[in-house]
């Protein structure tokens, strides 16, 4: 919509001046086919949302099969902290009938359907819902033409959402020109021609839907700090530069592709290479040479690809060599289901190499700590000269988010190989301290070079079958990572400090965690919320928080397996020997919603003999689950 001081639309329609309502935030579901672009439009709106210092997130289904099909784009935007995409929508885009079909469930009574009227025909005895009947794809073709209307009506569609929520045109209209504006000056008039038709469209009762965000204060809001906008992935790659990583090597795979193209296009900016193999084994491989350079190196993939790996990562816990690798989780086993989500392949992170194969794990929990966690990779890599693995997920990967602009002039790393004199008493992995490498080139006073090799070794590295020095060994680099453990920050908690029930999250599920810890607590349950971004090493002290709850119930995309917990839960039940935690698992391919993990916990709770007093809330939580 826009403001009543505003009389017109770029296209010169004259627009109600009735009083809009105001909304602290809205959640937005373009529902159509891959090829209509709807994921531009939610692009284009998380980016808006960053630029005007609101708060966003977003959540996509794509299809796997090249040839494309059924896809949507939801997008929640607002004025205050967007923890979640959000479990229902408020508006609904329907482009198709089987669009229609599929996702009118998740629309909430009073919602406002909007849906192209040349396609879809609703039905006619379904009054939850506010219809908006809209000929989208012939308003295209008579704004533009019939040869563009494929590539037009989602930019039609995006004129419509603005004049709806009183979006800024004028941020949006740069936005257009910035996305287009490397094509033929043809592709960008028709865009903003589509755009324009959107807005002005006059009939039916759009006129009547007018909404505008609550004011925020933008200081407050923002820290002070200019925002931007990005999906995960390409957060973690600036992450990873800042950090310091200058080389790496990989191989295409959905959902780590883009990590590794924006690696490609921007380390030979810092002096660095990114290597495109022609496969996983070459790549980890290549990215390993790196690393042996004293250049800290990373390689990435997604679970098929990380198998793929193990045998070259069991060497690097052998050899002690820093590496950070990347798994971008999407549905498995096998091929799976490589466009959906999942948070499965964090046993395979910590256990999947032969032998006792001892590393890190870190999960971020939403895009801006995609950017942190992997500056910290890069630190723990080279502090502790080990390989670190960052587990995030799908969700994540195509998640768009606003967030504060790093710091970059106090945080970029310049790392660069030491190639400093070695002293005569020099010895690469010291039974008592950390291990340090001397890389190709550096001088060693005593003339006895080490070698790196997988099979087991002496202080020098040279190959050894000694039992003793085998336990020796193993001891040394089993002790470095329980050091790490003893460094660790404690993890993010929330809500109450002891009561009724802990919720515990890990990666991706923070934000939906965060959101169902405020609905139990208003249902009258004492709870708190602790979220796990340290998976492998576990931070101490985790058995005591533990205590002050009857329950623990441990969030995840995985499956219960044989037992009956998610993989999470089966490492902190055989870690603290507490059968108080329990689990909500999943595996359908889709976030959490917050409604589930509230209906998740009051099962729990209800099975929990605790006091009476406690059954009333406990039927709440269950009742608006």
């Amino acid at each position: 919509m826009v403001s009543p001081n505003t009389p017109e639309t770029p296209g010169g329609a004259t627009v109600p001046s009735g009083a809009p309502r105001s909304i602290h935030d809205v959640v937005i579901r373009l529902a159509g086919n891959s090829q209509d672009g709807i994921q531009s439009v939610g692009g284009f709106l998380a980016r808006l949302a960053g630029r005007s210092d609101q708060d966003i997130m977003t959540y996509m289904t794509i299809p796997s099969t090249i040839s494309g099909g059924p896809s949507i784009f939801q997008v929640r935007m607002g004025t205050g902290d967007i923890l979640s995409a959000g479990d229902r929508a408020d508006m609904l885009v329907a482009f198709y009938q089987h669009s229609y079909d599929a996702h009118i469930g998740s629309l909430r009574p009073g919602g406002v359907l909007l849906y192209d009227s040349d396609h879809v025909k609703p039905a006619a005895d379904d009054n939850r819902f506010t219809n908006v009947a809209v000929p989208i794809t012939s308003a295209t073709v008579e704004a533009v033409g019939g040869t563009s209307k494929d590539k037009g009506k989602n930019i039609f569609v995006l004129g419509l959402i603005a004049r709806v929520f009183d979006l800024d045109v004028a941020k949006l209209a740069a936005l257009i020109k910035e996305r287009f504006g490397g094509k033929n000056e043809d592709v960008v008039r028709n865009a903003m021609l589509a755009f324009d038709a959107g807005y002005a469209w006059p009939q039916n009762n759009l006129r009547d839907l007018f909404f505008r965000f609550e004011a925020i204060d933008r200081a407050v809001a923002t820290n002070g700090r200019p925002q931007v906008t990005m999906d995960g992935n390409i957060a973690l790659a600036y992450g990873l530069i800042t950090g310091g990583v200058r080389h790496g090597a990989g191989y295409p795979i959905t959902p780590w592709s883009s990590i590794m193209e924006t690696l490609r296009a921007e380390l030979p900016k810092y002096g660095g290479i990114f290597v495109q193999c022609e496969d996983e084994i070459a790549a980890v491989s290549t990215a390993l040479g790196f690393s042996y350079t004293g250049q800290l190196a990373i390689t990435g993939s997604a679970g098929p690809g990380l198998s793929l790996k193990m045998e070259a990562l069991g060497w690097a816990v052998m050899a002690e060599m820093p590496l950070i690798v990347v798994n971008v989780q999407r549905g498995g086993p096998s091929t799976g289901m490589p466009t959906n989500v999942e948070q499965s392949d964090l046993m395979q992170a910590i256990y999947g190499s032969h032998g006792d194969t001892p590393r890190v794990v870190l999960a971020p929990k939403n895009v801006e700590d995609c950017f942190y966690i992997a500056i910290e990779a890069a630190r723990i890599a080279r502090e502790y000269s080990t390989p670190v693995f960052i587990l995030t997920d799908m969700g994540l990967s195509s998640r768009i988010e606003a967030f504060d602009e790093p710091d970059l002039p106090k945080l970029m790393v310049d790392a660069k190989p030491d190639l400093s004199d070695r002293g005569a008493d020099f010895k690469p992995y010291p039974r008592d301290r950390l291990t340090r490498h001397a890389p190709p080139g550096a001088k060693i006073g005593s003339g006895k070079y080490p070698t790196v090799t997988g099979l087991e070794h002496d202080e020098l590295g040279h190959p050894t079958g000694s039992p003793k020095l085998h336990m020796q060994m193993t001891a040394k680099r089993r002790e470095k990572i329980k050091a790490l453990a003893a460094s660790l920050p404690a993890p993010e908690h929330a809500g109450d400090s002891a009561g009724e029930v802990l919720l515990v999250t890990w990666g991706s599920s923070w934000g939906p965690g965060r959101e169902a810890l405020t609905r139990i607590r208003n249902a009258g349950v004492k709870a708190g919320h602790l979220h796990l971004r340290h998976i492998h090493p576990l931070p101490n002290g985790l058995e005591q928080t533990f205590a002050r709850y009857h329950k623990i119930v441990v969030a995840e995309l995985n499956d219960e397996g044989l037992y009956g917990f998610g993989q999470l839960t089966m490492m902190l039940r055989a870690r603290y020997a507490n059968p108080s935690i329990v689990s909500v698992t999943k595996t359908d391919g889709l976030t959490f919603k917050v409604s589930e993990l509230v209906a998740g916990i009051g099962k729990h709770i209800e099975s929990t003999a605790l006091e009476a007093s406690a059954g009333t809330a406990r039927k709440s939580v269950l009742a608006n689950g």
